[in-house]
């Protein structure tokens, strides 16, 4: 007898082991491993050590609260960063 496939009815429905948190970050849609937090997700967009600003759902958050500020499913975050020139 021929197996059914499951039909998801959307892309953030856990499937087995694969689980994605679903962000806005500046009017665009990304995806990050559940349990990541502001520091996990500028490690993974390379922003590290650069001179960047972080706004989560309308409230800027400190450097300092990177690592213990989490992430979930629909966060709109707003990153910017410096530019120096002259």
């Amino acid at each position: 007898m021929p197996r059914r496939m499951r039909v998801l009815e959307s892309p953030r429905q856990y499937l087995g082991f694969f689980h994605v948190i679903q962000l806005s970050i500046n009017g665009q849609a990304h995806q990050i491993e559940p349990g990541a937090n502001i520091e996990r997700l500028i490690d993974k967009l390379e922003l590290a050590g650069k001179r960047i600003a972080v706004e989560k759902n309308g409230e800027i958050v400190p450097r300092s609260r990177y690592a213990d500020t989490p992430l979930a499913d629909g966060d709109a975050l707003e990153i910017v960063v410096a530019v120096g020139g002259g």
